[in-house]
């Protein structure tokens, strides 16, 4: 089923399936929910794939924690030190700078920070650039050439955003994947946001990671991601912990205030939601689908393509830490509809799924035997209809997640965008999805 909603109870669909409105003043396609991007971002101006632009890096999450925690300046001690947690876990210490950049007005804040990263920078050169892609944070470029090749990236942690991001597990993640390839440097850590390298490349749309030529890549990148391990032990995959972290915040925060009317009118229940969560752990644990390292939250936009060095890379890992496989995938799958203009006709058809999964599993086993001593592997039909099935499967708690998600943003974030519309879309398409996906059976 989809559509309009009460918060105390479900109604049937009447209208608009498919293809939404643009989401409030947000050009259609650019919106990510991670670190920034932008509008007038050259990876958004510049059209079509073929030519080059630059785009960035940045971000992971988890459960609450301050946003200052992991910077000692932050909590009154002196400003130029190392933050080191990260060090003593095998991780290399990152700077953390005593400085605070305000959300309303990141230019000031942003030449403070190069005047501590490029001293050699003349101020008066220093050029800056605000993108407006993100829905989770701010993001500014600063940079002294015309081609931004030495840009470096502020991003500034949107408001509440501890709430659902914990920002000592995205710097660990963030070096992580740093020291495996998959992401920027990362300069520095200061009192409510980070700094990172700038990566040249394309930032897709979705009528970029259809097309077999990219998804081959896409497929390959997240393979390698999944491939990394951390540590000897797997911990538990993150998605229950925050899908009851997010309905526990609506609880506490949203039903409690009497400004929220929408909320009665426009959305399940909290008792509807929490029934839903139950049942989708019930029938998700039972898969069988394997605990990796994952990115969570793969938009088109999170997605850079550098078309001199055919490879992509993936960016904003605020989200990222281990879950199932088959919730990466059916996450990234989901976002083949777009964030602004979501239309779900667009998600991938089995045909172009079972190309995609094909090309993940050979990357897959190959990237796991390789770091075992083995060598590449053969996929079988068997193990290629399973992943098909966990990753449908698994796409409908990514919808859950997000219109979870978005609900909190629209109770606190400042970010031009229209989260709680974005809320409704992802609710109405989990319940009508829903009867389709888990009438799929597993290959005997």
């Amino acid at each position: 089923m989809a559509a309009p909603w009460r918060w105390g109870r479900v109604l049937p669909v009447t209208s608009q399936c498919g293809r939404a409105r643009a989401l409030r003043s947000a050009p259609p396609g650019r919106a990510r929910r991670g670190g920034g991007g932008g509008g007038s971002s050259p990876a958004a101006a510049h059209g079509p794939l073929p030519q080059r632009s630059a785009a960035w890096g940045g971000g992971v999450a988890g459960a609450p924690s301050p946003p200052a925690a992991c910077c000692p300046a932050a909590r009154g001690r002196p400003a130029r030190r190392t933050w080191r947690p990260m060090e003593e876990r095998g991780c290399p210490a990152v700077r953390c700078l005593g400085i605070a950049v305000d959300e309303d007005d990141l230019r000031p804040g942003a030449l403070r920070l190069m005047r501590e990263l490029r001293p050699q920078w003349e101020t008066a050169r220093v050029q800056t650039k605000l993108f407006t892609d993100g829905i989770t944070n701010k993001l500014m470029a600063c940079y002294v050439d015309e081609g931004m090749a030495d840009a470096i990236l502020v991003r500034v942690y949107g408001r509440k955003t501890e709430l659902f991001v914990d920002r000592e597990s995205e710097l660990k993640n963030f070096q992580v994947l740093r020291a495996h390839a998959c992401a920027p440097k990362l300069y520095c850590t200061f009192q409510n946001g980070l700094c990172y390298e700038f990566m040249q490349g394309t930032a897709l749309g979705p009528q970029h990671v259809r097309e077999p030529q990219i998804f081959r890549l896409v497929a390959w990148e997240m393979a390698k991601i999944h491939a990394i391990h951390t540590n000897g032990s797997l911990p538990k995959p993150s998605l229950w912990h925050k899908l009851h972290k997010y309905l526990t915040i609506m609880k506490t925060e949203l039903t409690t205030k009497a400004s929220h009317p929408r909320l009665c009118h426009e959305v399940p229940s909290l008792e509807v939601l929490e029934q839903e969560v139950a049942w989708l752990k019930e029938s998700l644990s039972q898969l069988g689908s394997p605990i990796v390292l994952c990115h969570n939250d793969l938009l088109c936009k999170n997605i850079i393509y550098n078309e001199s060095e055919e490879h992509v890379r993936f960016i904003d890992y605020e989200y990222a830490g281990y879950n199932y496989q088959a919730f990466d995938i059916g996450n990234h799958f989901n976002e083949f509809a777009g964030v602004n203009e979501v239309d779900y006709s667009l998600y991938p058809s089995r045909d172009m799924q079972l190309q995609w999964l094909r090309h993940y599993l050979q990357a897959y086993k190959q990237l796991s035997r390789e770091s075992q001593g083995g060598g590449a592997g053969v996929v079988s039909d068997k193990e290629l209809e399973t992943l098909y099935v966990q990753a449908n499967q698994f796409a409908l708690a990514s919808h859950l997640l997000w219109a979870f998600w978005g609900l909190i943003q629209d109770q606190y974030s400042t970010i031009d965008f229209n989260f709680f519309r974005y809320a409704r879309l992802r609710f109405k398409q989990y319940f009508k999805a829903k009867s389709m996906v888990t009438a799929l059976e597993m290959p005997k």
